[in-house]
């Protein structure tokens, strides 16, 4: 929501309502917005903030609004924040990292430019956990982001800025990454909407590659209708992206009212007791819908943790490679050979979370450990993924808890493993490529927000909107008959 002359404005189509009829501009909006990001500056959400070009491009949109033959792109008036991991022509892009400082972009992210050709206006650049490595925002070379609700705490990660610049009224939305609850994760800390598309849905074109069979652009919203008008501009095929789909080629599946929940996920030891019991009340509330809603056993829950951190670290050991120092980004002033230039820019370039998943990626790679470690974490992916089918294919959606627990607070003393085991439940989308949805469900003793999560069958988003109305009750969406 965003107030502009003591007006309240709290979703795209109230913006869109107020800018046709006159009562509001795009300069009053983007002002608006601009106020509120210097008002937030302590919260560290932005690394970068596009002013001039944004109040240029609200200028322009107004001359167009008032020209009656001028056409309008779904997306007008929708003031976006983009992660520091998504590339956009003539723009800094460093992914929270020493190792491109001062690199700017030659390109625009194919996700990026079908937002800018929708008429969407970005207000600038976030933070986020140093190459999206990361469940807190801890690891940004520009230091941590704070919670904008509860400051003391983290906002979650590595899309943390993406989150608090929406959860502080910063833009409208935000465009972040998931690679393995990314988005989804900060969104549930933040009490937002985060949402994960199917793995080829929208294009990784101009996104930084972290683990390039995990990654996807997501959206962080307030608004499940802001989300999906978002989303659908950003997907479809593009020449850049061999593993996208033709949407066209996929066929919608009908709505059999069955929803699954993963029993060992609510009966799992590291989960909050206030996330279980909103859950379960979450679970019979559907019921009263005449939703059947059933309990369905995964005893493959404990390996989610060590195949995704095998795989992505393994990933990230080969996408990190690129950064040498030679091409692009930082190089170290202190080296005196070609082999030193390499170990110094890396050392140096590096932070100390990134260097600890290139080793472990390195390790597991490596000749003699590669069929111990990594063929069979790729194993026990396609174990997962054929049990997740099989229960997709008699249901229309899985629900689950988002995360463990609340946001831990910024000075908490946290091993990298107790970290890791935060994703346990978000980690599962990604792994079996899958789309997501983080929709908030409740606060806990401390006031401290949580998230429900709903997966769906490959390509099959649309349930997961249908079914995100019903669990969000949101009296200002239509609920569609199901």
């Amino acid at each position: 929501m965003i107030q502009v002359s003591g007006k309240n404005y709290r979703c795209l189509d109230d913006i869109q309502k107020g800018l046709k009829g006159g009562d509001l501009t795009s300069v009053q909006l983007v002002q608006a917005y601009l106020r509120e990001v210097k008002a937030n500056t302590h919260l560290n959400a932005y690394v970068e903030v596009y002013e001039n070009e944004a109040m240029t491009a609200a200028r322009d949109l107004d001359e167009r609004i008032h020209t009656s033959s001028a056409k309008l792109g779904p997306l007008f008036g929708a003031v976006l924040s983009v992660k520091d991991v998504i590339a956009q022509e003539n723009h800094h892009l460093t992914a929270g990292s020493r190792i491109l400082e001062g690199y700017t972009s030659i390109y625009t992210a194919t996700a990026v430019q079908r937002l800018l050709d929708a008429d969407a206006i970005i207000i600038g650049r976030v933070n986020c956990d140093e190459f999206a490595m990361g469940s807190d925002n801890r690891t940004s070379v520009y230091g941590p982001v704070r919670n904008g609700e509860h400051q003391e705490h983290v906002p979650g990660g590595s899309s943390g800025g993406s989150a608090v610049s929406v959860q502080v009224n910063t833009c409208l939305a935000s465009i972040g990454s998931d690679t393995g609850g990314s988005v989804r994760q900060p969104a549930s800390f933040c009490g937002l909407i985060g949402f994960k598309p199917s793995y080829g849905r929208i294009s990784r074109h101009g996104l930084i590659a972290y683990g390039s069979s995990f990654d996807q652009i997501g959206v962080i919203g307030k608004k499940l209708d802001d989300v999906t008008k978002i989303y659908e501009v950003m997907k479809g095929v593009d020449d850049y992206d061999a593993t996208l789909i033709d949407p066209l080629m996929v066929e919608d599946r009908p709505i059999r009212k069955k929803l699954a929940y993963l029993k060992d996920a609510v009966e799992h030891p590291s989960l909050q007791p206030e996330i279980r019991e909103t859950f379960l009340k979450k679970v019979k509330s559907l019921q009263a819908r005449d939703i059947e809603v059933q309990p369905v056993d995964f005893e493959l829950i404990d390996y989610l943790i060590p195949a995704y951190y095998v795989l992505t670290s393994a990933e990230a050991s080969s996408n990190l490679s690129r950064y040498d120092g030679l091409r692009y980004g930082r190089r170290s002033p202190h080296a005196t050979t070609l082999l030193e230039s390499y170990s110094k820019t890396r050392t140096e370039g590096f932070g100390l979370e990134v260097k600890r998943r290139i080793l472990l990626g390195t390790f597991v790679l490596s000749v003699g450990y590669y069929d111990a470690y990594f063929a069979k974490a790729q194993k026990v992916r396609r174990l997962i993924k054929a049990q997740i089918s099989r229960v997709l294919a008699e249901y229309d959606g899985l629900l689950l808890p988002t995360t463990p627990r609340t946001a831990w607070k910024l000075g908490a003393e946290m091993s990298p493993v107790q970290i890791y085991l935060s994703d346990v439940f978000s980690v599962l989308a990604n792994l079996v490529g899958f789309p997501a949805i983080s929709l908030p469900m409740g606060k806990d003793v401390e006031n401290l927000p949580f998230g429900i999560q709903l997966i769906s069958g490959t390509f099959q988003e649309h349930l997961l909107f249908v079914y995100s109305k019903l669990i969000l009750d949101d009296e200002d969406s239509v609920v569609e008959t199901i």
